[in-house]
């Protein structure tokens, strides 16, 4: 076969596949997709530090368990209505611009909950902090679909693993503080420190224009695609999004409760439970590159739900505590893609109002998965109500598979 046979019948078993054909890397692009992994790293880091010093500002504050929980919505509030807003002001603006503002603006919040002196207090400023977090993960996500696109690589879950470690490393370094220092004291550092990251990952952020990869696959698209399809094909991609970060939010907040009401684990045995899932999370997205160039995005979609289902239900279900780590291990890995090929996805097929579209049903999943499985363990038992995350994963998988023509094609 002739070199340029050779390199069209791989540039179409690519498209078969889902993955995009390599194009001719624009300068540049490495550059912003260095300092778009700095943001992502940031966005994880800031909000691990101030989950690990909730504690302490509930002691500070005197509120009880529900007016902590009530105050706690005001990040969720903040940051769901932030996010549809901020698909528009990147298409207005550019999602570079917004993905330094959104930064600065959850840096510097984050100095705020400390000095909070009441619960009513507490939930104001969280308003503001949830917002940037809102902003940030849209805009963010928005300016790495264009630099996937400008890549011509799925390296959308590399972006999101920067994400996961950012997250550890900050809950890793809020904890060993945590005995040392004031939350005041800890989260103003870290609030100097989150503003001066941004302002210097954003000279190479604001340096250069937005890649200019394909326009949106809805912009070009014919009135029966472009429209009414499109606009369905990220509702689809958004209820992908949300049955997997379910998942991510109900073992985030009871995934140690269950190691120890369940199986009567140690206390540390217990805490191991979401590190190694968010261990695995982090491994899965690390490789999730090529992982997706081997196996496209349907198959990666629908193979990643799979492994969560059966992952999980080993997790809920298994006998003895080394089972159930095993299961939240394989859990991790099946879960860490599924989110990032969902964003990409439907930003490359509306921009960012299909990521700001999708990314707010898929933190939705985030927020109900741990209020659900209260519920849910109230009326039948921790383990039985664990096991939605594994129907929630399979329904994940079987939507993929059933839209796999469409999500391929767009």
């Amino acid at each position: 076969m002739p070199p340029m046979n050779k390199r069209r019948a791989v540039s179409t078993s690519r498209v078969r596949r889902g993955v995009a054909p390599r194009v001719a890397v624009e300068p540049g692009a490495r550059r912003l997709r260095a300092a778009l992994t700095v943001f992502f790293a940031l966005d994880g880091f800031v909000f691990a530090g101030w989950v690990v010093r909730i504690p302490a500002v509930k002691e500070q504050t005197g509120a009880s368990s529900s007016a902590l929980g009530l105050a706690l919505l005001g990040v969720s509030v903040g940051a769901v209505v932030t996010m549809m807003l901020t698909g528009r002001l990147c298409q207005r603006f550019g999602a570079h611009p917004v993905t330094v503002g959104a930064a600065v603006v959850l840096s510097a919040s984050v100095a705020l909950p400390p000095h909070a002196r009441s619960p009513l207090v507490l939930g104001l400023v969280l308003l503001v902090f949830g917002a940037g977090f809102g902003a940030l993960n849209v805009a963010a996500n928005s300016a790495a679909v264009d630099v996937v696109a400008a890549l011509g690589r799925p390296v959308m879950p590399s972006f999101h693993a920067a994400y996961s470690l950012g997250g550890m490393v900050g809950a890793g370094l809020g904890g060993l503080v945590a005995g040392q220092v004031s939350a005041a004291r800890h989260l103003g550092a870290l609030a100097v420190f989150g503003v001066a990251v941004a302002a210097l990952a954003a000279r190479s952020l604001l340096a250069a224009p937005a890649p200019r990869g394909p326009a949106p696959d809805g912009a070009t698209a014919g009135p029966g695609a472009g429209g009414a399809g499109v606009r369905w094909l990220v509702l689809v991609l958004g209820l992908i999004a949300l049955c997997t970060a379910y998942g991510e939010g109900a073992l985030a907040d009871w995934s140690a409760l269950h190691l120890r009401e369940s199986l009567d684990a140690g206390v540390g045995l217990a805490a191991a439970g979401y590190s190694v899932f968010a261990m695995a999370m982090t491994v899965g997205r690390l490789t999730g590159s090529a992982l997706l160039e081997r196996l496209g995005q349907t198959r990666a979609l629908v193979a990643g739900g799979v492994t969560a289902a059966v992952g999980m239900l080993l997790g809920a279900l298994g006998p003895t505590v080394w089972l159930v780590l095993l299961g939240f291990v394989i859990t991790g890995l099946g879960l860490a893609n599924i989110f990032p090929v969902a964003i990409a996805r439907a930003g490359a097929l509306a921009g960012p109002r299909g990521v700001a579209a999708a990314s707010t049903l898929g933190y939705g999943g985030f927020l109900l998965g741990p209020v659900a499985i209260g519920f849910l363990a109230d009326w039948f038992s921790l383990a039985t109500a664990m096991t939605t995350v594994a129907l929630l994963a399979a329904v994940a998988a079987a939507t993929a598979q059933l839209a796999r023509r469409r999500i391929q094609s767009g």
